[in-house]
């Protein structure tokens, strides 16, 4: 029935995530057991409480079949969130769709560097995201702002789909708009925040990344041209164009692009005011405040 090994009717469900589990970990994929939990319970309809409480529950050939399945997805290599459809960013459940890229717990690091810089989270305030993909960046940030409202700029229409999706089911969804545009060129200001995770990966380096994202992630929001540097020269020109004079841009980091970015911003009349690391030491997000004026 499977070629999962040890993988049978009338498991347990401990059993069959066990199985799962040594399946991952043979393949040397990476959190075989957070793997394993997550794809059995989405098999069988099961939350993480549930999947525990029901762990000597026996599981009959349509069970097997249905996590065999789903096993099968991610020895290929497929991520957990494209096989289930949903993943977790700041506490909030996102929709993820081929049309976007799954968020990354590192891009939590640019919602961190911006509510550092925010002195009065009650304000109100205008947010934009370019590239919004899930929403995740604008979505998080209005979770925490309860005042504030936001804007998320896609290329493409059916990412600004599913962020709009995502924001009604997030509960924020009277204040979030979604546009189809390149970065800010539809927009007009005045903003006073706005955040990106822009395509940073060189374009001749896409071919050598893990197969998880090379084979699944869209590759527009990935290729950042030759020197993976393009998205960072026109999100800064709109930023720029749109921004308060008090205003911030925060921004993901690829890695090793702090200095070109730095240099980037202070070109288009943006000082690089802050860099913070995510939890692997990488610099990660990095903090402009627009150059006076005069």
């Amino acid at each position: 029935m499977t070629d999962i090994p040890g993988l049978v009717p009338g498991m347990t469900i401990a059993a069959a995530r066990r199985a799962m589990a040594r399946a991952f970990r043979n393949s040397a994929l990476d959190s075989p057991d957070l793997d394993a939990r997550l794809l059995v319970g989405h098999a069988l309809g099961l939350n993480h409480t549930a999947i525990t409480a029901n762990g000597d529950r026996p599981l009959i050939a349509d069970d097997i079949a249905s996590i065999a399945v789903l096993a099968t997805r991610r020895l290929a290599h497929e991520p957990v969130a494209r096989i289930t459809g949903h993943k977790e960013f700041w506490s909030l459940e996102l929709a993820v769709t081929p049309a976007t890229l799954v968020p990354r717990p590192d891009t939590e690091t640019v919602v961190e560097t911006a509510l550092a810089a925010i002195a009065d989270k009650s304000r109100p305030m205008r947010i934009a995201d370019f590239g919004t993909g899930t929403g995740a960046l604008l979505l998080a940030l209005l979770s925490e702002l309860p005042n504030a409202t936001g804007v998320g700029t896609d290329i493409s229409p059916a990412a600004s789909i599913t962020a709009r999706n995502n924001a009604i089911h997030c509960g924020v969804a009277s204040r979030a708009h979604f546009v189809v545009s390149d970065y800010g060129a539809a927009l007009h200001g005045p903003f006073d925040l706005i955040v990106s995770n822009p395509p940073y990966i060189a374009s001749g380096e896409i071919a050598t990344l893990d197969a998880d994202v090379r084979d699944y992630d869209p590759h527009i929001a990935l290729d950042g041209g030759p020197t993976g540097l393009d998205g960072y020269r026109s999100l800064v020109t709109d930023a720029r164009r749109i921004l308060t004079p008090d205003g911030i841009l925060v921004v993901e980091l690829g890695a090793g692009q702090a200095a070109s970015v730095s240099t980037i911003m202070q070109q288009g009349g943006i000082v690089a005011d802050a860099l913070k690391a995510d939890l692997g030491g990488h610099f990660r997000a990095l903090l402009g405040r627009p150059a006076m004026r005069g």
